[in-house]
């Protein structure tokens, strides 16, 4: 065999480790610990190979042995070695952008929030101020941080369309931005050069919702979020559908009611303008300000008026479409549709059932988030996780280690 052909052969051995070596974190990831013989069996490896997979992810701090439970048994003979995450192995930056408020959290992998820190945001702030105060959070999540666990990226929920090539915010209506790179002003703020990934709330709730919550066996799936406008995170054949540009899932602007308001994307009568924020708060005859609280205003209402169970009615008309539309297995009411459905169901039900098709509405389930509010933060650490999952070894050797130093110095 040729000296190139030899390289060739090697090249692509390695490719195959590498491949693998991330196949076995991200089924690690999911589970949070795993036994050898479960990977065996579900990567499809034989017991040898899977041993030096584990080897590596150990000899890289990003795994470590965990003693099985007692009494545990995979056939005959001693049970079988288990593998979990690190407790001070790689972690992200998973950064949630609201309307009214920023979240940040220090997140490891397993989806463990590590440390977490929320100021105020000012929805007509300029972006380089708001970034300047996600910056502060960020610093203030990783103080307690080992010197030695490595920064992999930091990943951005944001409430708007985010192009898919570069990360660039095209339009937060409800922020009042336009064409912003948030991404490299919270970098510069920060004076760190680390992988950072945006993406739309919606988007990254279904990711997070599909990972680790209610739909982790659900391939089919519809996250809609509310967050003062209305949006939609679609996994199908358990894959993310981002659009050509990045921009799929605006269900908010579908028309609902032609001789509706004006909405602020130029149109009249969108579906957000009868069950967004600002539809519901003149419902409750909640004051504008407090609009960005919905969510906690409605978890004090102890019975529904009547303009609420008529929200209630339109939110589960404009569901069957989306029902009609993408035939999921489950839809996720994110936002504050968690605190809506739970005061007006009955209502929500009604209208889905009264206008999608019988076949798809056999399919469907409807269901709040298990991971609560996180949803959108976790799915931001996901795609700030993802480069791990490519290739740890590459994905190790570019993160950042001892990043208080850095942030002090």
């Amino acid at each position: 065999m040729s000296p190139q052909r030899r390289t060739g052969l090697g090249t692509n051995q390695e490719a195959i480790r590498r491949h693998n070596l991330g196949t076995l974190l991200r089924h690690v990831h999911g589970a949070g610990q795993m036994s050898r013989a479960e990977l065996t069996s579900l990567m499809g490896l034989n017991r040898s190979t899977i041993a030096g997979l584990v080897g590596e992810l150990e000899s890289l701090g990003i795994s470590e042995r965990a003693t099985p439970p007692e009494g545990a048994r995979q056939g005959a003979g001693r049970p079988s070695a288990g593998v979990r995450i690190a407790e001070d192995g790689p972690y992200v930056i998973a950064v949630d952008l609201g309307v009214d408020r920023a979240v940040v959290a220090r997140v490891g992998l397993g989806g463990r929030v590590l440390q977490r820190a929320q100021a105020p945001v000012h929805s007509h702030g300029e972006a380089w101020q708001v970034g300047a105060s996600v910056a502060a959070l960020i610093r203030t999540v990783v103080e307690d941080a080992p010197i030695t666990a490595a920064l992999v990226g930091i990943g951005i929920s944001v409430p708007g369309l985010v192009r898919r090539s570069d990360g660039l915010i095209r339009l937060a209506p409800n922020l009042e931005w336009h064409d912003v790179s948030f991404g490299g002003i919270v970098l510069a703020a920060l004076g760190l050069d680390v992988p950072v990934s945006l993406a739309n709330d919606a988007d990254l709730g279904a990711l997070a919702e599909h990972t680790r919550g209610a739909a982790v066996d659900t391939d089919e799936l519809i996250y809609v979020s509310g967050n003062v406008g209305v949006g939609a995170g679609v996994i199908t054949g358990g894959h993310r559908l981002e659009g050509a540009g990045g921009y799929a899932g605006e269900i908010g602007h579908l028309r609902f009611n032609p001789n509706g308001r004006p909405c602020h994307c130029g149109n009249r009568g969108c579906w957000e303008t009868e069950v967004g924020a600002h539809a519901i708060a003149e419902a409750i005859n909640c004051p504008p300000d407090k609009v960005a609280q919905l969510d906690e205003i409605l978890d004090g209402f102890d019975k529904p008026s009547p303009a609420l169970r008529a929200t209630g009615t339109a939110l589960g008309q404009g569901l069957a479409s989306i029902v009609n539309l993408f035939n999921p297995q489950m839809v996720v009411l994110g936002g504050y549709f968690r605190s809506l459905y739970t005061l007006v169901g009955a209502e929500v039900n009604a209208g889905l059932a009264d206008h999608a098709l019988p076949a798809p509405l056999e399919s469907v389930t409807l269901a709040l988030p298990g991971l609560g509010s996180d949803s959108p933060l976790l799915g931001a650490a996901e795609i700030a996780l993802e480069p791990l999952f490519v290739d740890p070894v590459a994905a190790l050797g570019a993160a950042l280690v001892d990043v208080r130093g850095r942030l002090a110095g």
